[in-house]
C-alpha cells in the first residue's frame, strides 16, 4: 500500500506511477466497483493546518479524521455546517472517516436542506492530479473568481480527477437549542406535503424526514435549531401550522433530539440487516411515487428529496424505477451484485462525454480510481 506522508511525496508518487492506483481515505466506504491498482492511502496526510475561529474558517489535510475536526470545532462552539454522515454502521465497516473522504464523496446529512451540501461549505482545495501536478483552487475566504471552479468540481469526484491533499471550509456557530416535531400516522404523500409546508414556512427548518411504518405507524420529523427562545417560538408556530395534518409532539431534550437526527443521518435503521441499500435523489414531489415502485423498506430525508431504500439482495432497483428526474446510487451490496449493477447512475451520453473529457484532462495516464465510475447510457 502506498502511503505518502506529505503532498510533495504524493506528487512524486503520482508523477512516477505507470499503473492504476486505488485511492483510499479512512476505509469506511468501500463504495463502487473495485478500482483497479495498488491502494494509495491518504491517512498519513493529517492535521488541522489553520483554524481561525473569529473568521469561521478551517483548513485541514485530507487524511484528518472527521472526529478530530469536530472536537477542535466543539472547543470553540463551532461546527461543520453540512452534518456529514458516518457510514460505518450502515455498511458494517470499521476505519476512520476522514475529511478528504467527505469531500471526495460530497457527503452531506439532514442539514443539507438548510445549510447546503459539503461542496457549499468548501472554499478551497489542494490536490495532485494524475500527472503528479499540485493544483490549488479557492482560498480561505469566500470570493468571486473567474475560471474553472475546481473546488466544486472536486467535491463528489470520488478521486477520479485528483487526490485531495488539503481542504478549506467555512464554518458555523454551534446551536444553543434544538427541537424535533413529531407527526405520526401520515401516509407518504401526506407526510411529504407536511414537510413541504414546514420547509416553505419562515421558521428555518434544519431537518425534514419521514419513516414509514416505524413500530407499526409512520413517523414524520421536523427539526428546529437556534437560540432557545427562537426555537420555542418557532416550534409553537409550526405546531399550529401543521395541526390539520396530525397531532404534533414537540421534543426539546437536546440529547434526545441529537440522537434522533444522528440515527436519521447514519440510516441506522438499516444497519445490521440483510439486503442491499440504495440512495435515491429526486424531486421531493416525486418521492412518494418513486417509493411506491420499491419493494422494500424506505426512509425519506431532505423533505422527500432523498430516499434510502433497503431491498432484497441482488435486486436491480434502478431498473424497476425507470427514468426519473434524479439518480439512484447503490450504496451497500455484495461484490457479485456490484459486478453486475453499476454503483453510480449511468449518465446521458453528452454528460458522460463531458465527464470523460475532464478525466482525460486531469488524469492523462488514466491511473486514478480506474473503472470506479459508471459508463454512459446508450444513445436514444
Amino acid at each position: 500500500m502506498l502511503q505518502p506522508k506529505s503532498e510533495a511525496e504524493l506528487a512524486d508518487l503520482l508523477a512516477a506511477a505507470q499503473h492504476p492506483v486505488a485511492i483510499r481515505g479512512g476505509g469506511t466506504r468501500p463504495i463502487g466497483r473495485a478500482a483497479a491498482g495498488e491502494v494509495l492511502s491518504t491517512v498519513a496526510l493529517t492535521g488541522v493546518t489553520l483554524y481561525e475561529p473569529g473568521a469561521l474558517t478551517l483548513v485541514a489535510q485530507a487524511g484528518t479524521p472527521v472526529a478530530e475536526i469536530e472536537a477542535t470545532l466543539a472547543a470553540e462552539n463551532q461546527r461543520l455546517p453540512f452534518e456529514p454522515m458516518d457510514h460505518r454502521a450502515l455498511l458494517g465497516t470499521e476505519g476512520t472517516p476522514t475529511i478528504g473522504g467527505v469531500v471526495a464523496g460530497n457527503v452531506s446529512g439532514p442539514r443539507r436542506i438548510q445549510a447546503g451540501a459539503a461542496r457549499d461549505s468548501l472554499i478551497g482545495v489542494r490536490f495532485v492530479d494524475g500527472a503528479g501536478t499540485v493544483i490549488k483552487n479557492g482560498g480561505r475566504v469566500m470570493k468571486n473568481v473567474t475560471g474553472y471552479d475546481l473546488v466544486k468540481l472536486m467535491a463528489g469526484s470520488y478521486g477520479t480527477l485528483g487526490v485531495l491533499s488539503e481542504v478549506s471550509f467555512k464554518l458555523l456557530p454551534e446551536v444553543e437549542a434544538s427541537a424535533c416535531l413529531i407527526l405520526e400516522g401520515l401516509d407518504d404523500a401526506r407526510a411529504i406535503a407536511a414537510l413541504a409546508r414546514a420547509l416553505a414556512s419562515p421558521y428555518e427548518v434544519t431537518g425534514a424526514a419521514h419513516i414509514p411504518n416505524r413500530g407499526g405507524t409512520s413517523r414524520s420529523m421536523i427539526r428546529l435549531e437556534g437560540f432557545s427562545k427562537s426555537v420555542a417560538y418557532r416550534a409553537d408556530a409550526l405546531r399550529a401550522l401543521l395541526a390539520d395534518f396530525a397531532a404534533v409532539e414537540v421534543i426539546t431534550d437536546t440529547a434526545t433530539v441529537r440522537q434522533i437526527w444522528k440515527d436519521q443521518r447514519d440510516v441506522t435503521a438499516f444497519a445490521g440487516q440483510s439486503g442491499d441499500v440504495w440512495r435515491i435523489s429526486c424531486k421531493p414531489s416525486d418521492g412518494s411515487g418513486l417509493a411506491a415502485k420499491i419493494k422494500g423498506d424506505i426512509i425519506y430525508d431532505w423533505g422527500g428529496g432523498l430516499i434510502w431504500a433497503m431491498v432484497p439482495e441482488g435486486y436491480d432497483l434502478r431498473a424497476s424505477l425507470g427514468a426519473f428526474a434524479g439518480h439512484a446510487t447503490l450504496i451497500r451490496a455484495s461484490e457479485g451484485t456490484r459486478a453486475r449493477i453499476p454503483t453510480f447512475h449511468p449518465e446521458p451520453a453528452p454528460l458522460a462525454a463531458l465527464s470523460e473529457g475532464l478525466r482525460r484532462k486531469f488524469d492523462p495516464k488514466g491511473i486514478l480510481n480506474t473503472g470506479l465510475m459508471a459508463t454512459a447510457m446508450p444513445a436514444a
